[in-house]
């Protein structure tokens, strides 16, 4: 199909290709893609094709290594997917016994008196320097201090069972008290 006054007559073998693509990714839709993908490919390499040359052989050869290239792409991202999956799988959601133990320190956190719980929260989880909390809450940083290591004191306490209410880190069970220590 390809005549003496225009050599790269590239439309006259989509049929073809199209056809070839079909044999190879077995989805009329991403046959599509794949004649697509090869024709923007052979356009941008207009100037390799050699005129005495068959230009459906050169074309198919352009659809065969697109089709390859897009089957190791897949295979990278398949890759990367499945690395990504055992790394989540590694810093999944906590267990149980850190949920249980999340949920003690969320209720310990929560049961701080206001103040203490407003400075802890502004320094411990939004990063803000002493300063800056102190001028948030507007009181002299050194009453910002006390009120952080009140807040921390008892948020310790609670490690060791001593807030009212509050169990010991967790516990294994089975086995004696003595294994714990």
């Amino acid at each position: 199909m390809t005549t003496k006054a225009n050599p790269f007559n590239v439309i006259g073998q989509i049929a073809a290709l199209r056809r070839y693509a079909r044999s190879l990714v077995r989805n009329p839709d991403e046959a599509e893609d794949l004649v697509h993908d090869a024709l923007v490919r052979a356009l941008e390499r207009k100037s390799t094709f050699r005129s005495s040359g068959s230009l459906l052989t050169w074309l198919m050869s352009i659809l065969h290594n697109t089709h390859i290239d897009q089957l190791r792409s897949n295979r990278a991202t398949e890759r990367r997917h499945a690395a990504a999956a055992e790394l989540a799988d590694l810093i999944a959601p906590a267990g149980q016994e850190h949920s249980v133990r999340l949920a003690q320190v969320r209720g310990v956190f929560l049961a701080l008196p206001e103040d203490q719980r407003e400075a802890l929260h502004l320094v411990a989880i939004e990063e803000l320097s002493y300063q800056e909390a102190a001028d948030v809450l507007n009181i002299p940083v050194g009453t910002l201090m006390s009120r952080i290591s009140r807040a921390r004191a008892r948020l310790r306490a609670m490690e060791h069972g001593d807030v009212e209410g509050s169990a010991p880190h967790l516990r294994i069970v089975g086995g004696s008290s003595d294994d714990q220590q």
